[in-house]
């Protein structure tokens, strides 16, 4: 059967197709792509792994055309970058206000 293996980075993307055993798992699919050997940076004890977007264990059995993802580590927690985004967003709205207002008050 065959399955795709995918790992990106910010610059690049790679995904390859690699024809499987039925019986096989998803760490059978990353071995036997060579992806390990392109990306040596990739640690499967650290980096997670999915099946179409949804978090696997390493042992977990593949179906014909699943796409394998190796997931990176995030270098931000997205809850923290939401609230920097959010608290940038009202700064800029209350300076623009403010803005508006001495315009408004040269104006008159």
């Amino acid at each position: 059967m065959l399955v795709e293996v995918a790992y990106a980075k910010p610059d690049n993307q790679v995904i390859l197709t690699v024809d499987v055993d039925d019986t096989a798992t998803v760490n059978e699919a990353i071995v036997l792509s060579g992806i390990l050997d392109q990306f040596p940076e990739i640690d499967l004890k650290k980096n997670k792994v999915g099946i179409f977007g949804k978090i696997s264990k390493l042992d977990a059995n593949l179906r014909d055309k699943d796409r394998v993802e190796i997931y990176r580590p995030l270098i931000a927690d997205p809850k923290a970058s939401r609230k920097k985004r959010a608290a940038k967003k009202d700064r800029l709205s209350k300076e623009k206000l403010s803005q508006e207002k001495q315009q408004d008050e040269k104006d008159d």
